[in-house]
């Protein structure tokens, strides 16, 4: 179980050993505080004893080694982080899950 500020302060030190330094200090320093609004996790937590009881799964990563590899990933994909957060992806989901609803009404 762990915090949301603890999952984002993860994050940051897993960058701050992979990624160039920032000149300014740690990535840590950037976080920053807002409202809480209705409805908003405070944690996460997941139980898998059942999956586990059941069907004999367990993770094949630990919190720790699977943070570190999913930032290792973003950071060796720039260009496709550039292409999602560009617009392009967003104009190219609504065509194209445009197209799929229109489809699927009969259109």
């Amino acid at each position: 179980e762990m915090t949301n500020l603890a999952v984002v302060r993860s994050v940051c030190a897993v960058l701050d050993e992979l990624a160039p330094p920032l000149a300014d200090g740690p990535r840590e320093r950037l976080i920053t505080f807002v409202k809480d609004r209705p409805g908003h996790d405070r944690r996460y937590a997941i139980n898998a004893n059942k999956i586990e009881s059941e069907l004999s799964w367990m993770p094949a990563e630990s919190f720790e080694s699977g943070i570190r590899k999913t930032v290792r990933w973003y950071l060796d994909n720039q260009d496709w982080v550039a292409a999602v957060t560009s617009g392009d992806y967003q104009s190219w989901m609504a065509l194209n899950y445009e197209a799929a609803r229109g489809g699927a009404a009969g259109g």
